[in-house]
């Protein structure tokens, strides 16, 4: 990709390239999200290392990620403890006593071109450089934050000496764009869903948080490999031991494991609608649905 813009092929051809590296940058941080649930290797430590060292490469310190992560698995669909780790979700109710601001703040968030555009960017240039929501009492991730931020700028800067801060984001950007809009889009998609499971934490269950509110994300053979098999999340969500190269066959080996909520590219497309969780109908609506409730 740097050869291309430097002997100016054309940035056409940087750009096509760009996908298929952005594709290999989700590839990246699948395993570094396995190392973090200690699932890749059988040894903690060379878990550890290798999700350290692809957090330099991801923009994702591993501390940081894998303890926001942790906080997500043990709290997908319980509608008592939303909090870091999640895509922002209210309930109808919630929405409904919101001031008009806020109500237009939540709307523009989860507005696709905010989630796939600036989510990205945001996530990557800001809230995983400077999480200032995280408490300081987390000294291992605020290590691992500044310690990332320090790998990751003398590496910037190298690059920059070397080809230019020009080449650089004519090459970095499209695929951290594209990559991040992925990403953003596959967890998404995992978890919202008409069907899927919210409860109060005296009825929730993780169990059935993981099989009721966490989608089979159907895709084609490659884009598997691409993602992980991040696509068979419930059986990721019900057992987080089970390291990617083996989900597929997890699934394979129980009719149970069968019947989880199936989403494919093209249904996932239709979920873009979905933005508030109605506790009485016990599904997720849309903007449209929720104004004709209001009538």
């Amino acid at each position: 990709m740097v050869w291309s813009v430097v002997a100016e092929w054309g940035y056409w051809w940087t750009l096509l390239l760009a996908l298929p590296v952005a594709g290999l940058y989700v590839r990246l941080f699948i395993i570094q999200h396995d190392c973090g649930h200690g699932s890749f290797f059988k040894k903690t430590a060379m878990n550890n290392w290798v999700g350290r060292i692809l957090g330099v490469l991801t923009l994702f310190p591993y501390s940081y990620w894998k303890k926001t992560h942790a906080t997500h698995h043990g709290a997908v669909g319980n509608l008592d403890k939303r909090q870091i780790g999640d895509i922002d979700t209210l309930t109808v109710e919630e929405y409904k006593g919101l001031p008009k601001w806020r109500k237009i703040a939540y709307r523009l968030y989860r507005n696709p071109l905010v989630l796939l555009g600036v989510g990205p960017l945001y996530q990557f240039v800001i809230k995983h450089r400077f999480p200032f929501d995280m408490p300081w009492s987390w000294k291992s991730e605020w290590k691992s934050v500044w310690t990332n931020n320090i790998i990751v700028g003398a590496i910037v800067a190298l690059i920059c000496w070397l080809v230019g801060w020009d080449v650089l984001l004519m090459v970095g950007l499209p695929i951290v764009m594209i990559g991040g809009a992925i990403g953003v889009w596959l967890f998404y998609v995992q978890h919202t869903f008409e069907e899927t499971y919210w409860k109060e934490q005296s009825n929730w269950n993780v169990n059935m948080a993981a099989l009721q509110g966490s989608s089979h994300f159907d895709l084609p053979g490659v884009l598997h490999w691409f993602t992980g098999n991040i696509g068979f999340h419930h059986i990721h969500h019900l057992s987080a031991k089970i390291p990617n190269y083996r989900l597929k066959e997890a699934y394979n080996s129980s009719p149970l494991l069968q019947q989880a909520p199936k989403l494919t590219v093209w249904s996932s497309f239709k979920t873009y609608r979905l933005k508030l969780w109605d506790e009485a109908q016990q599904k997720m609506i849309g903007f449209k649905e929720y104004r004709m409730m209001q009538k």
